[in-house]
């Protein structure tokens, strides 16, 4: 990593880099999610101090606050309850990365700064139906029950938590935004400020895909949090919005799957 600063040497850095996954990939193996992402982010913000870089962002996640936090949930919501246990250690290795930032912030005087996105999707996702996030796998679902002519897709859970979702694109643009206009210590929520039961966003994306069968759902699978609606009032207040609404996003990202199907899928 020293060598690759050393190398590039880059004004600006942020840190997107992590291992990632459902609640089934993070209930499985919860030793690779804290262990990986400790040690990427450990190497990342300590090679960019050592480095000298001017800026850093350091990207986070929703699931950094707690199971039960008050909704919206706003940035001073962050260590004040138990985290949802299905991914408490993706949880704890991304608040982990929060707090170096403002550590390197406090004592070197590091420009650097976090930004937590709420459950995100778009081009170029992971689509592989065990360890990808709910927006790829259930449009990765719906498309092979439509392809095969499958009467039914069955779903996990009951439906009924509430999620909030961001286009990739948007979200590109809020860290453009946030290096630009962005310098203090608090972490800032990046989110659309909407959100949609799973039950409905699973008639969402059979539409999108064009699936006309039924839809089960595995009550004896584990929902997780109840409803993660974050407080993104103060980027908002910044002069920040999401552009690309849920459904027009959805599209896109289905014809990006369609088009990349055939090498998608050979890797998976």
């Amino acid at each position: 990593m020293h060598e690759f600063y050393r190398k590039e040497r880059p004004e600006y850095v942020i840190v997107a880099a992590a291992k990632v996954g459902g609640i089934h990939a993070n209930n499985s193996r919860p030793a690779d999610f804290i262990y990986e992402n400790l040690m990427i982010e450990a190497n990342l913000i300590h090679g960019a101090h050592v480095a000298g870089v001017k800026k850093l962002l350091f990207l986070g996640s929703s699931c950094i606050y707690p199971k039960f936090a008050p909704q919206p949930m706003p940035e001073t919501a962050l260590l004040t309850g138990a985290l949802e246990p299905t991914n408490e250690w993706y949880a704890i290795a991304k608040i982990a990365g929060i707090k170096l930032c403002q550590a390197y912030r406090r004592q070197h005087g590091s420009d650097f700064i976090s930004a937590m996105p709420t459950n995100l999707y778009g081009p170029n996702d992971n689509f592989h139906l065990e360890n990808s996030h709910v927006i790829p796998a259930l449009l990765r679902k719906f498309h092979e029950a439509k392809e095969s002519g499958a009467a039914q897709v069955i779903c996990w859970g009951t439906g009924s938590p509430r999620r909030e979702f961001l286009y990739s694109d948007d979200l590109a643009r809020a860290c453009i935004f946030l290096l630009e206009r962005y310098s203090e210590e608090q972490f800032v929520n990046v989110g659309s400020g909407e959100e949609i039961t799973i039950r409905d966003l699973a008639n969402t994306v059979s539409r999108v895909v064009g699936f006309e069968g039924e839809i089960v759902w595995d009550k004896t699978k584990p929902d997780g949090t109840p409803r993660k609606l974050m407080d993104s009032s103060r980027i908002h207040a910044l002069g920040w919005k999401a552009q690309v609404g849920l459904e027009a996003g959805l599209r896109q990202a289905y014809e990006a799957f369609l088009a990349s199907t055939g090498a998608q899928l050979a890797r998976v």
